[in-house]
């Protein structure tokens, strides 16, 4: 099938769908220029995840892991949404049962203007307290020295999953519902690696939607989905959005 074709198909099956999910992974927000993790030359091969993303890395070495995510924090303040994220954000407002779930910690999809996006992973713009877990939504300032909890005083830390954390149960819980309600389910730029999340197209699949991914690279989901395109999010979905539109008159 070609691309023109594959866009089509997937516009004929939008046009009827009233539930549609979409999983989005570091591959979405790397457009915006911030890094993945696990590409050969992601983050994790420059830097130990044990020492930085980690209860333990964190209470040996709470000041490097807090500067750490504060030079991230500023990296992701200075960049901006991408052509995907917003093309993702018109076609929720066009689908009135559209949903998105993502992996990505940056709150992209967020400054683009969607709404209710589920996070998986958590948020690197927010931050909460390592011993009473109360967020704290007031913005701390790069560079300045890890800082404590005003309720208990405990160390103040990334309101984000690290390894050997378990995810959000509520975010996890409503992520499986929307997708075995899915009529479309759309996976992209997603690695399908990390689970439980790379478990939710299968989910969806399962229960009778169509699967389709968008990534320039081929992953372990490939074989199983319904619909496939070679390209990044980025020129992707303008183009699906574009059609939709056409097609909707």
């Amino acid at each position: 099938m070609t691309e023109k074709e594959t866009i089509n198909r997937i516009i004929e099956i939008l046009l009827v769908s009233d539930n549609v999910t979409v999983l989005t992974g570091a591959g979405v927000s790397a457009e915006s220029g911030i890094a993945t993790f696990r590409d050969p030359d992601g983050l994790w091969s420059k830097f130990n995840p044990k020492e930085l993303a980690s209860i333990d890395g964190f209470l040996n070495n709470p000041e490097r892991v807090w500067s750490w995510y504060q030079y991230r924090v500023n990296i992701i303040n200075n960049t901006r949404p991408n052509k995907g994220h917003y093309a993702l954000t018109e076609l929720q407002n066009l689908i009135t049962g559209f949903n998105i779930i993502t992996q990505n910690v940056d709150g992209l999809h967020q400054r683009s203007g969607s709404k209710n996006v589920i996070e998986l992973h958590g948020s690197i713009v927010r931050n909460k307290c390592y011993e009473c877990n109360r967020l704290h939504e007031d913005f701390i300032k790069y560079n300045q020295r890890i800082v404590n909890c005003n309720y208990c005083n405990g160390l103040i830390r990334p309101d984000v999953v690290w390894f050997g954390e378990m995810l959000p149960e509520k975010e996890i819980e409503l992520a499986q519902q929307l997708a075995e309600k899915s009529d479309i389910f759309f996976s992209i730029g997603t690695s399908a690696e990390v689970f439980p999340a790379a478990e939710l197209p299968l989910v969806a699949k399962r229960a009778g939607a169509t699967l389709i991914e968008i990534n320039p690279e081929r992953t372990i989901l490939s074989e199983y989905v319904d619909l496939r395109l070679e390209l990044t999010s980025g020129l992707a979905m303008p183009m699906i959005i574009d059609e939709f539109k056409k097609r909707l008159g």
